[in-house]
């Protein structure tokens, strides 16, 4: 019951921002009294969910910046409504940074549920020769250039993409560029693969070098951008200004390299990354393989992402960029780290 009361409590105030206790009390139609209201709201307060606002009979709520990060959001239903009917926010928020510093990004199941298949992926590896395990990794590879790729644009199938990799043959009706971006993919999984250590500490300069990799001969230009770029079916707006680009990517590294849990680490590469945008091009391809780079410098298991649903990845996506919520991206991470378990190695 009192679980309950929690959730119509928070969720009132997610719909009807600035609300008073009395608000909720005669509105939300709770199961219980004014005063149990106010204990919620306090507890609440404290824990960063709810931002209080005035005094007295002017006190006001409204969710706070961790709550906002965390709580559950439907795709569909979230895409519903119109671009400018989803009260987003447009502009870049560097409190995100401290957000991902201070808060638990996964819950005690989800953690547990994600140690238990890192769990089980040592013990199928400790089964496996040398060069056994080199041909599962070679196999998800292939499969993770192909969607990393496909989730672009890229037109190329993952059978088309195996015979480029592996034999150089390129498929007939495609661009010279679909296939470079597949071979870059590649270089840049088996630069990670022969460094595992590459990134045991993260810089802007290797995450510069990474980039080069995966966007090499395909006309983008390298490091910092310089200039606007804008983000098709959102009115969100990343950082124009160089120097904030470039203070953003310090962050996301301090928050990386401070980090000591691997899952937050790679889901926090995954997310912010693409959230700064920091490149012309190629943003979220060199975010998936600096993720899978942390995973593979900790000899957990590396995610091909290939059973993802790219509109839904895009979606995900777009709503951390609007909302700074991740629980859709979050919930798609822990997907694909079960199948990779489950289907290589």
């Amino acid at each position: 019951m009192q679980e309950n009361s929690i959730s119509v409590v928070l969720e009132f105030i997610r719909e009807h921002p600035n609300c008073s206790s009395k608000d909720i009390f005669e509105k939300a139609n709770p199961t219980v009294g004014l005063a149990t209201i106010k204990r919620i709201l306090q507890k609440n307060v404290a824990l960063k969910y709810i931002e209080v606002f005035g005094k007295g009979k002017n006190t006001r709520y409204q969710l706070g910046a961790y709550y906002q990060f965390l709580y559950p959001i439907e795709i569909d239903t979230y895409f519903e409504k119109e671009l400018d009917e989803r009260n987003s926010s447009n502009n870049f928020n560097f409190e995100v940074f401290e957000i991902f510093k201070s808060i638990a990004v996964f819950d005690k199941y989800e953690l547990e549920n994600l140690n238990e298949l890192q769990n089980k992926f040592k013990s199928n590896t400790n089964h496996l020769t040398a060069a056994e395990y080199q041909n599962e990794l070679e196999r998800l590879a292939i499969d993770l250039s192909w969607k990393s790729s496909q989730i672009e644009g890229n037109t190329y199938s993952l059978l088309e993409t195996e015979r480029l990799l592996k034999d150089k043959e390129t498929a007939s009706g495609k661009t010279k560029e679909e296939a470079i971006m597949l071979l870059n993919h590649k270089e840049a999984i088996d630069f990670i693969v022969a460094n595992p250590d590459y990134l045991e500490t993260l810089t802007v300069a290797k995450l510069e070098s990474i980039h080069g990799i995966l966007i090499k001969d395909l006309g983008v230009d390298k490091n910092i951008r310089k200039q606007r770029v804008g983000i098709t079916g959102t009115n969100y707006r990343p950082l124009d200004n160089e120097f904030q680009i470039r203070e953003a990517l310090e962050e996301l590294c301090e928050v990386i390299n401070k980090e000591s849990n691997v899952f937050i680490k790679t889901l926090s590469a995954l997310v912010l990354l693409s959230y700064i945008q920091p490149f012309n091009d190629g943003n979220k391809r060199t975010a998936r393989i600096i993720s899978n780079a942390i995973l593979i410098n900790n000899q957990y298991c590396p995610i091909s992402f290939r059973t993802v649903d790219t509109l839904k990845y895009k979606k995900a996506m777009l709503v951390f960029y609007e909302q700074n919520n991740i629980f859709p991206f979050k919930n798609i991470f822990i997907t694909q780290f079960d199948f990779a378990v489950n289907n290589y190695f």
